[in-house]
């Protein structure tokens, strides 16, 4: 075996001693595939903060609505309470960029939806008597629906945008719920 600091000649070129040597590939390739193998574990941590984020803000939404479906009157206090206590879901994800919109929207006798009135958290409600459009089936003529917007401004934990991040982006997510003890839930 010859020693590292061994001089590269013509012969050992021609007798191949150079391309034999095999010292040192191992650590080339890991130079090679450790920063793909970084990019990966970062990446797969990300998309798993995502979907958990993603699912809260789901569970989010039908909470609010299912908290606001439940009563026959709701006043600002009780709706803060109910947005305080849906933020309370996305621990230990930090809250600040939710936004929770609840309104209870009035189906007619033609069943078109119009908004009776909304709240807002970190956002801007519905304009009392703009029309809503429901999904079909969501109403029938006369009765009415509590429906919750959700807004999550999704930013990474790490902050890589110059790399594949697109830095942040809005999860949204909006849940329908029939008033339970009344045909509409009155805000006082």
């Amino acid at each position: 075996m010859r020693p590292l600091s061994a001089k590269i000649t013509r012969e050992s070129l021609q007798n191949g001693c150079v391309w034999r040597d095999k010292r040192g590939v191992s650590a080339i390739e890991f130079a090679l595939l450790a920063p793909i193998i970084l990019l990966m574990y970062v990446g797969t941590a990300e998309i798993g903060n995502l979907l958990t984020v993603e699912r809260r803000v789901e569970t989010v939404a039908s909470t609010a609505a299912d908290l606001t479906a439940q009563v026959k009157q709701v006043s600002n206090s009780d709706l803060s309470d109910i947005s305080d206590a849906s933020k309370s879901i996305l621990a230990p994800y930090d809250t600040t960029p939710l936004k929770i919109v609840l309104s209870s929207v009035v189906a007619d006798q033609s069943n078109n939806g119009k908004v009776a009135w909304s709240y807002s958290k970190n956002g801007s409600p519905r304009a009392v008597g703009s029309a809503y459009a429901l999904p079909p089936g969501t109403t029938v003529a006369n009765s009415s629906v509590i429906v919750a917007e959700v807004t999550y401004a999704f930013k990474p934990l790490l902050d890589l945008k110059k790399v594949f991040s697109p830095g942040a982006f809005n999860l949204q997510r909006t849940f329908y719920a029939r008033p339970r003890r009344s045909l509409t839930v009155a805000k006082n």
